[in-house]
Order: structure tokens, then sequence, then C-alpha cells
């Protein structure tokens, strides 16, 4: 398959290379990332902040540093027509220097953890995204390896990586906006774009899991993870049952755009600067049992996760349930109002453990 290659705008934004170290930023380094597995118990924190504190960190994609790519951002995205200077040295680095196997680790580049002052197991940590910058014009979509939701079928032609590349950019005629729609080529060889709208999110959030195993970063679970939910752009809040002292936050796989269901095995890949803030809510002051659930300024975002969908879409209707009991409407009601109004949708079916989100819209709450 001919890749065609990256249409950067001219006059496009400018690369968001690393900062200089300064109190309140965490850099994407060798010191400061795992890749392909997430944090443990027993991992050293990179950083410490208190609760309520915010933290800028930087986020790495994995798309042009794995091994079927060559492990070479220089070389591979020079192949794509990316000039040298608007490649991230962050993953040049990260490509060099930390150790990854991809037979027995995921792909995915997380950076932290992070340790939150005064965090507890049976507290719940609250992750809000405050901002989210895109620290490049460019990136990828990828199926590979026989995954995504057809893998008997996709990728065709004996093919076994699919890039497609995509870019950032004004979305059309009379549109001024640099930034607000992501682009693709419509074919291989094809002049015609298809465009579609950019809405940045942290595929991975997450905390550290008890014990000594660090986990695969592929599966979601308990700890969050490989959650994929579209949902979670700027503005919006994850919550996440701590497991470990301090819950040794982490984040990554930022994406530039993802449907929901992300068929193709990647979302829109690409790198991001993220504005974080860590909460803490205690154990006695929980309205529920802790659990995975997350809020945007309009929606209450249940989570379900099994590796059968069916019994993920169970799970979060079920989450569901336990938001609305816990704002005061009893059991067979709130099943009736989910049934009338709420909405579920397919975080992802393509990380081992499948995902579904739902929606329920606050305002339908005012009076609780």
């Amino acid at each position: 398959m001919t890749t065609p290659s990256i249409r950067i705008p001219d006059g496009g934004p400018p690369v968001l290379q690393p900062d200089s170290p300064r109190p309140g930023y965490l850099p994407a380094t060798p010191a400061t990332v795992l890749w392909g597995e997430l944090p443990c118990g027993t991992d050293r924190a990179v950083v410490e902040v208190n609760r309520g504190e915010e933290l800028v960190i930087d986020t790495v994609s994995h798309e042009g540093i794995l091994e079927d790519q060559g492990r070479d951002p220089l070389a591979y995205f020079a192949g794509l027509g990316v000039p040298a200077e608007r490649v991230l040295t962050d993953a040049v680095e990260i490509a060099a220097m930390v150790p990854h196997d991809p037979a027995t680790q995921g792909p995915h580049v997380v950076t932290g953890p992070v340790h939150v002052r005064g965090a507890r197991p049976g507290d719940v940590l609250a992750i809000t995204v405050l901002d989210l910058a895109l620290r490049c014009d460019y990136g990828l979509v990828s199926n590979r390896h026989g995954r995504g939701a057809l893998p008997e079928e996709l990728p065709a032609g004996g093919e076994d990586v699919v890039s497609v590349p995509c870019w950032t950019g004004p979305g059309g005629s009379g549109d001024a906006t640099t930034t607000a729609y992501g682009h693709m080529a419509a074919s291989a060889r094809s002049e015609a774009t298809v465009r579609f709208p950019l809405r940045p999110f942290l595929g991975t959030m997450g905390v550290a899991t008890a014990g000594s195993e660090r986990a695969h970063s592929v599966p979601p679970g308990p700890h969050g993870g490989n959650l994929d939910i579209s949902l979670l752009t700027a503005g919006s809040t994850l919550y996440l049952p701590v497991q470990v002292p301090g819950a040794l936050a982490y984040v990554g796989d930022p994406h530039f755009a993802q449907g929901d269901g992300e068929v193709a095995l990647t979302a829109f890949e690409a790198p991001l600067r993220a504005r974080l803030r860590f909460e803490v809510i205690p154990a006695e002051s929980l309205p529920h049992p802790p659990m995975i659930w997350a809020e945007t300024p309009e929606l209450l975002v249940p989570v379900g996760l099994d590796a059968d969908l069916d019994e993920a879409m169970r799970a979060c209707v079920r989450s569901a349930l336990t938001l609305l009991t816990g704002r005061g409407m009893d059991t067979a009601h709130a099943y009736a109002y989910l049934s009338a109004a709420g909405d579920f949708a397919v975080s992802q079916v393509v990380d081992r453990v499948c995902g579904v989100h739902g929606k329920i819209r606050k305002a339908d709450l005012a009076e609780l």
C-alpha cells in the first residue's frame, strides 16, 4: 500500500517541544515514563503534588516510535514528509533509551507516576482535565497485526501494518480556525481528503495497581488505564478508586480525535500537553462505593468494562443506576429513566477488555 505524505499547512502552529524544568511541569523523559506497562504499588513516584494542585504533563504518542515502524521517529516521519525540527525530541529520546519488548508489553507510553499526598486506598482520585494543547500538527491512525474490530478482514492484502497519516488544519473554505479539524487522504493515491472535528483527550488515565507487578498497558481495568473514553476532553473529570498510598497516577495514549468504538485499533494518535488537577475524595465522604466514572460540564458518565461487550454494557447500566440512586432516585425509577433518556456508547472494542460509557444529562436531574 502506498502511504500518502502528511500535508503540513504553511504557517501551522508551533511544535511544543519539551520545556525547561520548572515547578508544576512534568516532562516526558526516559526517567519519567513507562513504555508498554503501567505503574504498580512498588514504583517510585517521579513527582509529588498536594490535593487540589495542578500539574502540566507532557505526553508522547507511541505512533512513530514502535518497532514495526523502525523505532526511529526522525526517520519514520521524514518518510512522511515531516521536517526534523517538527519531530518531538522527547519522542526521539524515549525511542532510543527506554526498554520495550512488543512481545510482552503494550505499545503505550505513560508519564508518571504522580504521588498525590493524602490519597489512601479506599479513597477516590479525581483527575480534572483543565486544558489539552496539541504538541504537533500531525499523527497517525493505525490498523496492525490482525487487530481491530474486523481482525479476520483487515488489514487486507497481506499487509501487517497500515498507518494512515493525519494532520490538523482549517475546516475548509471560509474557516479561519487553524486547528479545528483533522484531515486524512481519502485513499492511498488520492488528492481528495476527508475531514473530522478534533476532540483531543487522553486515552490512558489511571492509578497504580497494588503489589509489585506492573499491568499491561492495553486492557483497562479497576485501575482505569487505557479507557479510551472520547468524552474525557478538557473540562471533564475522571474518578478512580485509589489502590495504593499516594494513588501513583499516570496519563498517556494521547489522541487528537477518536470515534466511539475505535474500530481500526487506534485513534488519531498524536502528542498532547495536559494541564490536570488532582483531588482526593476521602472514603468516608463517598456517596456510593468506589467505582470508575466520569463527568463533563453537561453529563454524568458511567463506565462498564468487561472482556464480553454485553457484560460491559450491563456493568455500565449498573454504574449508571449507582450514580442515579446516589442522587436520590430509587432503582426502579432510575432504570426507567435510563430507558427513556439515557444513552450508552461503545468506548472501544479493541483493547482486550471492552468498554461502554453512558451519557446522563445533568440538566435532567436539576431537581434532585
